[in-house]
């Protein structure tokens, strides 16, 4: 878990004692502000991020890096190499672009020193997600509402147009908000301080309330039980018994609307619910994987190309819905950067995943660490399990927030205070 460099000494002329607390600060407050802004402005998160890194490349000192260079790389040059052999290079450029997102993990990683300034950053989170919360759950009523006084079936016009809080799209919101909550509840149950846990379990009730009533499936199903029971194999494991009892008791108590969003995913409203156009992009991206299985079709190049690997036997016109990825995080990767593209991706993550784990083995039963480092693992868990049935990797919003809660778990066991 050694970084590529870990050595944070300034270089060449050392400033002044207060010029250079003074220049930390500022780059500490550049990190904050573009890893809280992301909640609900991804413009002012990345002006936030790139003025950050300038000033950091700028402050001769030795840049430090976690221990995921290699594989990261590696999944930069396949992305490069998938897209100069798409045949259309010039439509790969976001994908391109997207590497400016991954600064992120540099900035925080050599401008966070530890607990405390971690602990800002989950409370910053926690606060901007509880409001993103009430607003999305006053979008749910109006939209409801809304769909009575239109005389429209209240379901097919709520799915139709879900609650973002202050994101552009509800999956944006769904898997923002999830990540926050993961790392809330892992405070929750690991952290020791008994400050403000009251307001934080509040908190966590209307995050995970709202996340509900987003009726997005393979976020409230898949990702955040995934995420939730990973914690509480942490915390104590006889409570996993508790499991059904309380998933139960969720559903009993769930609106009727919610009720239905979990029974579509074996009996689907029509093309309401998306279940036969997932299946559709299942099936035409595994044809893409098996017709370019080294280098896939190229970044971007999913939707151009969708009719052209579309089974024979697919019906047309197609289910109403957007075909532009396949909503399928594994399929996306192999289909559009081969599979080397998709195991560079799964090594950042497992490799992630495996220092975090063993960080844990060696910690003080009492460490305040535990909280991130299994709080990381349970974002990681959330993610993977979502990512069956969304590209939640590939939204920008999303992404920043995955590398800045891994990368936060990385500052926290390095701290020599704290482990």
């Amino acid at each position: 878990m050694t970084p590529v460099e870990c050595s944070p000494e300034v270089l060449a002329v050392p400033r002044a004692a207060g010029e250079a607390d003074k220049f930390d600060r500022i780059l500490y407050w550049l990190a904050f502000g573009a890893a809280v802004s992301i909640l609900f402005s991804i413009a002012v998160s990345q002006i936030l991020l790139g003025a950050g890194i300038f000033a950091l490349l700028i402050s001769r000192r030795r840049l430090r890096f976690p221990p995921i260079l290699l594989p990261l790389c590696l999944f930069f040059a396949s992305t490069v190499l998938a897209d100069l052999l798409s045949g259309d290079a010039s439509r790969g450029i976001p994908q391109i672009r997207k590497f400016f997102v991954f600064g992120i993990v540099l900035l925080l990683f050599n401008t966070f020193r530890g607990l405390p300034q971690i602990r800002n950053l989950l409370m910053a989170w926690t606060a901007c997600a509880t409001l993103t919360g009430f607003l999305a759950m006053g979008q749910f009523v109006h939209r409801w509402c809304e769909a009575i006084q239109l005389h429209a079936n209240p379901y097919d016009y709520v799915l139709d147009g879900r609650i973002m809080g202050f994101s552009s799209h509800w999956m944006t919101y769904g898997g923002q908000q999830m990540i926050v909550l993961q790392m809330l509840l892992s405070w929750l149950l690991f952290a020791q301080s008994t400050r403000w846990k009251i307001a934080g379990w509040i908190c966590a009730g209307v995050i995970w309330a709202a996340l509900v009533l987003g009726l997005t499936r393979s976020i409230f199903l898949l990702g955040v039980p995934a995420g939730a029971l990973l914690l509480v194999w942490n915390y104590k494991r006889w409570l996993l018994l508790a499991a059904p009892a309380a998933a139960l008791l969720m559903f009993l108590v769930a609106p009727l609307a919610v009720r239905e969003r979990i029974f579509s995913a074996v009996q689907p409203h029509g093309e309401t619910d998306s279940n036969s156009r997932r299946s559709i992009m299942a099936r035409t991206g595994w044809r893409m994987i098996q017709a370019h299985p080294w280098f896939g079709v190229g970044p971007e190049q999913v939707q151009p190309q969708f009719n052209k690997y579309l089974p024979a036997d697919v019906p047309r016109p197609l289910p109403k819905g957007w075909y532009g990825h396949l909503h399928d995080l594994y399929l996306q990767y192999a289909a559009e950067r081969g599979l080397p593209g998709l195991a560079f991706v799964l090594w950042i993550i497992g490799k992630m995943a495996r220092d975090f784990g063993r960080a844990l083995q060696v910690l003080r039963p009492q460490s305040d660490v535990r909280f991130v480092l299994c709080g990381a693992l349970a974002v990681i868990a959330a993610v993977l399990a979502e990512g069956f049935f969304e590209y939640n990797l590939g939204d920008s919003e999303v992404l920043t927030m995955f590398l800045a809660t891994t990368t936060c778990a990385y500052v926290a066991f390095q701290s020599p205070k704290e482990a």
